[in-house]
């Protein structure tokens, strides 16, 4: 029996460590466009161009000789490479010097030196971000889209939390059914309400090159909201709101003193929601703000420049500027996100 014992928790271990291999392996690898990413927002432009650089930022190594700088390269000399500094190049022999030693002069080596790969050093460069500001305005951009994400964030989450608290605690006619058919719009394609909401925002309320037809909306609510936050309001024992009505609390009352105050997991994560969508909005500001420079949030700027400057590593500079804000704003607030959001039916 020990014997048997001792092989199972060997086993268990054994599959447990293969396991987290394969688990780490598999994030690895879905992590690895991201690293490619943020190493490619900090090449030089020449290091792209060269197929012997390195994956990560990098310089090739110079050496300064009689008062000028030469590249290094790994040459060849048998089964062996020394980093020689290129001095004089040519088509089927060039001149080299040793950086150890160049008092012995000058080295001649048979060959094409546009073969040779150079010796790089890690290297990072700002000059990709230093591009990106002095192209676009960025902090207007910034300055817009947190005043955006303000106004419709208040907006969203007042007429989200009152029409999900209506939802949880009130026995509506018909409560259900208007329930489930506000779940059902989550389904409609937003291609399908495009051009009628297009339509009426500029033809009709001529709202074109304002905020209005991005804000507006919010004011009414959104329902993917109002679902986690009716679904974490059932789930609130109601003896704690029996309590309050005898001692006299309305319901806005017991809403504001009993419901809000133990559902900060699940506002806190609507809200996060609602500011990663509107910092990444492109599709609406395309519509409505591209005849007003001065209104662009910072996503529809940044995408703007990437189709104007199609440069592999201002390109990657630019997704990784869009992309940090959010995940500072993750990992600040991660405590918070998800916690005791309950999702898990339609009826508590």
């Amino acid at each position: 029996m020990p014997h048997t014992y001792l092989n199972l928790r060997r086993w268990e271990t054994i599959g447990t460590a293969l396991f987290n291999l394969l688990v780490f392996s598999l994030l690895l690898v879905y992590l690895l466009p991201t690293f490619y990413m943020v190493a490619t927002a900090f090449m030089e432009s020449i290091q792209l161009r060269d197929r012997y650089a390195p994956p990560y930022p990098a310089e090739q190594v110079r050496f300064e000789y009689e008062g000028e700088e030469h590249l290094v390269y790994n040459v060849p000399f048998g089964e062996e490479f020394r980093p020689l500094a290129l001095v004089i190049p040519g088509r089927t022999s060039s001149q080299f010097i040793d950086p150890q030693d160049p008092a012995a002069g000058l080295i001649m080596w048979q060959g094409s030196w546009r073969r040779l790969a150079g010796v790089y050093r890690f290297h990072m460069t700002w000059e990709n971000f230093e591009v990106l500001f002095r192209t676009l305005r960025l902090p207007q951009m910034v300055r817009n889209t947190l005043l955006a994400a303000l106004v419709s964030e208040v907006a969203v989450l007042a007429s989200s939390i009152v029409v999900a608290y209506g939802f949880a605690r009130f026995p509506l006619p018909g409560g259900n059914l208007l329930f489930y058919i506000m779940i059902a719009t989550i389904l409609i394609p937003e291609k399908v309400t495009l051009i009628p909401t297009y339509f009426f925002f500029v033809q009709v309320l001529r709202w074109e090159g304002s905020w209005l037809p991005i804000l507006v909306p919010f004011l009414f609510g959104n329902a993917v909201y109002i679902f986690l936050l009716r679904q974490n309001f059932k789930s609130i024992p109601k003896d704690l709101e029996e309590a309050a009505v005898i001692d006299g609390a309305g319901p806005l009352r017991t809403l504001f003193s009993i419901i809000l105050p133990q559902s900060w997991p699940v506002i806190i994560t609507v809200s996060l929601l609602h500011f990663f969508y509107l910092w990444n909005e492109t599709r609406q500001a395309t519509l409505y703000l591209s005849i007003r420079r001065d209104l662009v949030p910072v996503s529809f700027g940044i995408q703007n420049f990437q189709s104007l400057s199609p440069i592999q590593n201002q390109l990657q500079a630019s997704a990784l500027l869009v992309m940090i804000v959010p995940v500072l704003v993750l990992l600040i607030s991660q405590r918070y996100f998800m916690r005791n959001v309950v999702v898990t039916g339609m009826e508590k």
